[in-house]
């Protein structure tokens, strides 16, 4: 009990102080500086030598924190400007992390930097702070006081502590109340007054405008990082749009796309087989950016490799889908149309979970669905996907494969209503009687762009396969052996 008295007796000599005892609040200025909000002037004592040597700490600090980029040397700075300008024995910079204190500076007198036997704090004290939001400023003078702040107090033999949240006034909630300034002394006449808490609150608000300013920057570094990842995956997937290969025989092709954003989730192909046969591939990775771009030439490139040894869709697929179901993360699965036309017009398709594509039949006018054969890619690893009996594309008949962009595009006034397949076939059923496949692909475009307004909420894809008609039926010199890829369409003719 002698430390305590000590401590009493050195009080009753010392003059009478402004600050009051324990963690009671003070009247008049001493309330202005208990917050650190009060008149920017508190601090000042009229002693020019001492006044001189606070501005000038703050006006250092104010350079500090606009000029270096280094934060961890910035907040030891300040925290060794604090213990300085307040006479403690240590600073403290704590932050709490669901729910965690943890240390993120802690400096003794001189900048030294403290052993871990020394790092020992009042956690009951920035605990209040962090949760009121308010600054605390006491001087322990009894037994009692020390063990009402808390445990710890009376244990490292506390006779002053402050402590003050690092906030700025036009702080943002992300930016207050989880960070916390912290000094105290164990020296019997150390007492912190309405100037201390004053010059600590201003000290507060450098850091806090340190911390801002380190997150705007990685804010703004992690933004080009970004942009420049995703003008690579542009670049990548620009890279990978197909080229028609030459000598299709009998068919007309043509494929088109328009990204929601710069890159894409959609994607088609193009491939010629050595035996002759044309692959055509249409997918739908979910969700948007930079993710689902990588994702879709990932997809594309083994594609491009397995069709080189496999002409069996089924398996083809199956094979991508063990794949794909291996390296995506949960929740992100890709949708597959794939088709394999001999040059005889014979074809096998593989629908995993996409869209339904529409198959034109000109003979009779009729229109067919390709429904799904199984679930998307990436859902179920040991799917095995079988090829269908080949199918005949007559002369003159149109497939045309598509993403959920057509379907789901909604209205530029009655936004509940979506043009869904009903829009397709209708549209379909008129173009594909007399057009080719690119005159197709076109007047689909320009009949979304007319129902939407011209307002793409998702990346749309559109692939058209068209066997020519019969030589008395062919208006178009290049409906036979040709095709197009286009990509960024704003109109029909653009396409």
């Amino acid at each position: 009990m002698s430390f305590w008295r000590k401590k009493k007796t050195e009080k009753r000599t010392a003059p009478p102080a402004q600050a009051s005892a324990g963690a009671q609040p003070s009247s008049g200025d001493e309330q202005a500086g208990e917050g650190g909000q009060g008149t920017s002037t508190i601090f000042l004592t009229g002693d020019e030598a001492k006044d001189r040597r606070s501005v000038k700490m703050l006006l250092d600090a104010i350079a500090q924190v606009s000029e270096s980029r280094d934060l961890e040397a910035l907040l030891d700075y300040v925290v060794d400007q604090a213990v300085e300008i307040t006479g403690a024995e240590r600073g403290l910079l704590v932050s709490r992390e669901a729910g965690e204190l943890t240390l993120r500076t802690v400096r003794g007198r001189s900048g030294q930097v403290l052993e871990e036997d020394d790092r020992r704090y009042s956690t009951s004290v920035v605990k209040k702070v962090l949760d009121s939001g308010e600054a605390l400023r006491t001087t322990v003078n009894s037994q009692a006081e020390a063990m009402e702040l808390g445990e710890s107090v009376f244990d490292l033999k506390l006779r002053a502590v402050m402590c003050s949240p690092v906030t700025t006034d036009d702080a943002t909630e992300e930016e207050s109340g989880e960070v916390v300034l912290y000094v105290d002394s164990r020296a019997a006449s150390r007492e912190f007054r309405s100037r201390d808490l004053a010059i600590f609150a201003a000290l507060t608000q450098h850091i806090a405008i340190a911390l801002r300013n380190s997150r705007l920057h990685e804010q703004s570094l992690e933004k080009v990082r970004l942009e420049e990842s995703i003008q690579i995956a542009s670049t990548i997937q620009e890279g990978l749009m197909p080229s028609l290969p030459e000598d299709i025989g009998e068919l007309d092709v043509h494929g088109w796309y328009k990204p929601a954003e710069k890159t894409s989730g959609d994607f088609y192909d193009f491939v010629r087989l050595e035996s002759g046969a044309l692959a055509v591939v249409v997918g739908d990775v979910t969700g948007h950016g930079i993710g689902p771009a990588l994702v879709t030439a990932t997809a594309q490139g083994h594609l491009r490799s397995y069709l080189r040894f496999v002409d069996d869709p089924g398996k083809l697929v199956t094979m991508l889908n063990q794949d794909m179901a291996r390296h995506l993360d949960p929740g992100l699965f890709v949708t597959l149309f794939l088709v394999i036309i001999q040059p005889d017009g014979r074809l096998q398709a593989v629908n995993a979970g996409h869209t339904p594509p529409l198959w034109y039949h000109m003979a009779d006018g009729q229109m067919d669905a390709i429904p799904g054969q199984g679930p998307a890619l990436g859902m179920m690893e040991d799917f095995e996907y079988t090829s269908p009996e080949p199918s005949l594309l007559e002369p003159g008949d149109t497939l045309i494969a598509f993403t959920d962009g057509f379907v789901e595009a909604r209205h530029h006034t009655f936004s509940e209503r979506m043009f869904d397949e009903s829009g397709m076939r209708a549209v379909l059923s008129d173009l594909a009687r007399r057009g080719t496949a690119r005159e197709t692909t076109e007047g689909i475009i320009q009949n979304i762009l007319e129902f939407t307004g011209g307002v793409y909420e998702d990346d749309m894809t559109i692939v058209a396969v068209r066997r020519a008609a019969a030589a008395a039926e062919t208006t178009n010199s290049d409906a036979t052996g040709t095709g197009t890829a286009g990509t960024d369409a704003t109109g029909a003719g653009e396409a």
